[in-house]
């Protein structure tokens, strides 16, 4: 499988898609404290514990060696282990992301429910309410805005929840029996997304639309916020393949929410943002035939003169407008000071020499022009049914993954080698923002934008992420969801980040904070150019500014208002809380 060999580039530009978590101690609701006399006594605690099918449990942070003495051989091990986000997920304190510059660091809670039922979730959720405490909910623990990680709080978490159970005909509950039913999957709160491919594809060739991380979670706030992943402009957002959902909302009851009952919940739960209407715990949704092969083109094209890249940067868009805006074309490209355009991008639906004979014309006008730029780029493909396959990969690729080696570990979990620099890592800045269709029909003047915000840092373009030019069938049933409309109006989701390695509070690994200041001045500064050329764009909730200054627009437009009342109306006491999510600001006020 030549494609194997070489697919590891291509791979190594993946973004996790974030899910969720909850506020930083200074935003979050007046909630009871572990100081205060309204805290739960040790014997209300035990209750709690023996109600439980799983573990209530007191984490720690996994830095701790690390807290304790820095230079000590346990901490350069556990330095180790925080780079596998497996290690993290088995940690009830262990969180993707270390924290963000100026916004929150991660914490644990002072109490975990280490859920395996429904009914775990209901008793800590009741628990919360009756003692009004600050409850978290994690699953994963992948988001950049620290909403699964508080201190002082009590933390649900679903890891031990990870059922994976195919459907040929489904069939959502309350709906009319003679209704057709539809190839689904069902996955229980702590599902991985790569345990989800593995079981869909691996197993039953067939294909679910989830997210390209294959350690971020399924059914928490990654689906919840809108979800994104290789091909969804051919299959549309995860949020879009919902078909049900179990939920556990504030008065701790569990609901079914789908098309036939409780619509608005689960109207909101498409799209609204995790952690704020209640606590999934399991979540269903289609699947799709699955094509013979995905393909990726993966490279750079070096200009050689300013001059010349904004030349480039300008064909490069009108032909992705004529050529590449459709369902068939998803990832991403990048822009950055060194002249670069950087091409990441995924394709279905045709053959790897058919993807070559359609971007012939643009790569001849590159190639006559060798004064002027340099090219290299490879088109490649692999099976769809090996594209998780760990022992295929293990054997033809070994450089594109990294394998959970850990004594005991479940066999088979891996992370695409792009994603590594991800794990543990503290966040300076990070911003998204939609790039409209429209600006790309103005291919010299939106090139020009384009340019000068390289200049400040590099533009990563992810067209997979934007619904303009997707399927009928995609679009469609995207619009049945609460995403910001805008959506469907975008080409592409422009992300800009910097982050670096560093653990507050730990000797000799604190942040570098001149460096930090600086990376996210820089990135404010490319992103200035791209608000003032895309205004009332929006950004995308899962992956944006934790300072977004508009947030209820830029997250869901229009759908805000509507998110609002369907809050009010299930959580009236605000008891799920998070960061710019539906409603936290009046929970913060106290209405």
């Amino acid at each position: 499988m030549p494609m194997l060999s070489r697919i590891a580039a291509a791979l190594i530009l993946a973004i996790c898609p974030a899910a969720v978590r909850a506020a930083p101690p200074d935003e979050a609701p007046d909630r009871c404290r572990p100081n205060q006399s309204c805290w739960p006594t040790a014997e209300e605690w035990q209750k709690l514990r023996t109600s439980l099918r799983g573990r209530l449990e007191q984490p720690a942070s996994p830095w701790e060696p690390c807290i304790v003495d820095a230079t000590s051989p346990a901490c350069a091990a556990r330095l180790r282990d925080l780079k596998n986000p497996y290690y993290l997920q088995d940690q009830p304190g262990g969180t993707e992301s270390a924290g963000w510059l100026d916004a929150w660091t991660a914490a644990p809670s002072a109490y975990a429910v280490a859920a395996e039922s429904a009914e775990d979730v209901a008793a800590a959720v009741s628990f919360a309410r009756n003692h009004n405490l600050r409850l978290v909910i994690k699953g994963t623990g992948h988001d950049y805005l620290g909403r699964s990680s508080a201190p002082d709080s009590l933390l649900i978490w679903t890891h031990q929840m990870r059922k994976v159970t195919v459907h040929d005909s489904f069939v959502a509950r309350g709906c009319p029996s003679h209704k057709d039913g539809l190839p689904a999957v069902t996955v229980e709160a702590g599902t991985r997304w790569l345990e989800a491919y593995q079981e869909v594809t691996g197993k039953h060739g067939r294909y679910v639309q989830g997210g390209g991380c294959t350690s971020v979670g399924a059914a928490g706030g990654f689906i919840q916020g809108g979800g994104f992943g290789s091909w969804s402009k051919k299959y549309g957002t995860a949020a879009a393949s919902m078909l049900e959902a179990e939920v556990v909302t504030a008065d701790g009851k569990l609901l079914v929410a789908n098309a036939c009952q409780n619509q608005e919940l689960f109207w909101a739960l498409r799209g609204g943002g995790g952690g704020t209407f209640g606590v999934v715990t399991r979540m269903t949704m289609m699947t799709h035939p699955l094509p013979k092969v995905f393909g990726w083109i993966n490279g750079e094209i070096t200009a050689k003169s300013d001059a010349a890249f904004k030349q480039l940067i300008e064909r490069f868009l009108g032909f992705y407008r004529i050529s590449l805006s459709d369902e068939h074309w998803g990832e991403q490209v990048s822009v950055n000071r060194r002249n670069q355009l950087r091409l990441s991008l995924s394709f279905e639906g045709m053959t790897s020499e058919e993807a070559q004979r359609l971007w012939k014309p643009f790569r001849a006008w590159v190639e006559r022009r060798p004064e002027s730029f340099a090219i290299k780029i490879a088109f490649d493909e692999v099976p769809a049914d090996k594209m998780w396959s760990h022992e295929t990969l293990k054997r033809y690729a070994p450089e594109a993954i990294r394998t959970d080696e850990r004594a005991g570990a479940q066999p088979g979990l891996f992370w695409w080698t792009g994603d590594a620099d991800q794990v543990s890592t503290y966040w300076y800045a990070y911003q998204s923002r939609w790039i409209p269709l429209d600006r790309l029909a103005e291919a010299k003047k939106f090139a020009a934008v384009l340019f000068e915000a390289s200049r400040h840092w590099t533009v990563g373009i992810h067209f997979n992420k934007g619904q303009a030019g997707a399927a009928a069938d995609a679009i469609r049933r995207g619009r049945e969801t609460s995403m910001n409309p805008a959506l469907y109006k975008a080409a592409a989701l422009a992300i800009i980040g910097a982050s670096g390695e560093a653990l507050p509070g730990v000797a000799t690994h604190e942040p570098d904070l001149v460096t930090a200041r600086d990376y996210r001045a820089r990135v404010a500064g490319a992103m200035r150019v791209l608000r003032e050329a895309t205004p009332d764009a929006g950004s995308y909730v899962n992956e944006t500014d934790y300072f977004e200054p508009d947030w209820k627009r830029a997250f869901w437009g229009e759908n805000y208002e509507k998110l609002l009342a369907i809050k009010r109306k299930y959580d009236p006491h605000a008891l799920f809380f998070c960061h710019h999510c539906v409603g936290s600001d009046e929970a913060r006020a106290g209405r």
